[in-house]
């Protein structure tokens, strides 16, 4: 298990990160404040305040996490 903070600024943000989770068959969660979310739920991700940044939980072996964080590097904070 890993956590990083993120930053999804825009909706095109929103689907491309989706599309990059969805490539993936571990857990992966957002939350935000008392708030958690299915990183692979559009829907469920527009629920969260997309504001502030908001943390990112990879549920899976090491290696397959540090290739989920690479592909989303652009949007860490």
């Amino acid at each position: 298990m890993k956590n990083v903070n993120m930053k999804l600024s825009s909706i095109a943000d929103v689907r491309n990160f989706v599309n990059i989770v969805a490539k993936y068959t571990m857990e992966i969660d957002l939350s935000s404040n008392r708030y958690v979310v299915d990183a692979k739920s559009i829907m469920g991700i527009f629920s969260l305040d997309l504001l502030n940044p908001i943390q990112v939980t990879a549920y899976g072996d090491d290696a397959e996490c540090d290739q989920f964080f690479a592909e989303i590097k652009d949007y860490i904070v």
